[in-house]
């Protein structure tokens, strides 16, 4: 009878020092408050009392950072908001060297997001976003390796401008326009005012081109009978009919 109440004592601290590691996690052993090692997945033995487990995500985590209201170089308020993605990859270090590695990657993002933001100007956050994000994850990972986490990406998902600011870059982007349709105007004109300077050469050395050109002119206006037209016959179109004239004589 004794041996059967053992046997049963026995099997029910077994049942109950049963732990079950999933295959994505790693088990971090503590006996009497030390550390003994790293458990692989699979169902593992920990002793109450003596022995205590913690277990560490090994998969890509995500740290979506809130927005951030900063200062840029500038003195230009903007408003920022980034997504982390880590992992990790010594799980006794995320254990023993930081009390939450969690909230130790999402308070450092969120430092380290306002000091890189802080240092640039307006205009290069605007445009090198990718850039900045590459060096935000560069500081991340580089202060969060102790821990033994890898942070793998950093993106920049919204940068927040205030209304005032936004009109502002509105009509400076109206202004660029504006000013690529004026060189673009003045280059045909250019090229049309050249066209015409070789046509009117033309013209000048052809004896009666002009004459003829004047006779086109005419013919295009005397379709539209509603009009009166006052034209003004050129001297050159007089000169031909003068040689004209001299010929028949």
């Amino acid at each position: 009878m004794n041996i059967f109440i053992i046997i049963i004592v026995v099997v029910a601290i077994i049942l109950v020092s049963i732990r079950q590691i999933n295959q994505y996690q790693r088990g971090v052993m503590l006996t009497m408050g030390k550390f003994s090692g790293i458990k692989d997945p699979g169902w593992r033995l920990v002793f109450p009392v003596f022995q205590s487990m913690q277990k560490v995500d090994m998969r890509t985590l995500v740290v979506d950072v809130p927005p951030q209201d900063t200062i840029t170089k500038d003195n230009v308020t903007v408003t920022v908001n980034a997504v982390i993605y880590y992992h990790v990859f010594e799980a006794a270090k995320a254990i023993l060297e930081v009390q939450s590695y969690h909230y130790a990657v999402s308070q450092l993002s969120q430092t380290t997001m306002r000091n890189v933001v802080g240092a640039v100007s307006l205009d290069e956050l605007l445009s090198n976003r990718d850039q900045i994000s590459d060096h935000i994850q560069t500081i991340v990972d580089k202060a969060s390796d102790p821990w033994g986490i890898k942070v793998t990406s950093v993106e920049l998902k919204d940068i927040q401008l205030p209304q005032n600011m936004q009109r502002t870059i509105a009509k400076q982007a109206e202004a660029e326009r504006e000013k690529r349709a004026v060189i673009i105007n003045s280059e045909g004109e250019l090229a049309a005012s050249e066209n015409l300077a070789k046509a009117a050469a033309m013209l000048s050395q052809t004896p009666g081109a002009l004459h003829l050109r004047t006779l086109q002119s005419i013919n295009d206006m005397s379709s539209d009978q509603s009009n009166t037209i006052v034209y003004l016959v050129p001297v050159e179109a007089l000169k031909a009919f003068e040689g004209f004239s001299k010929k028949v004589s």
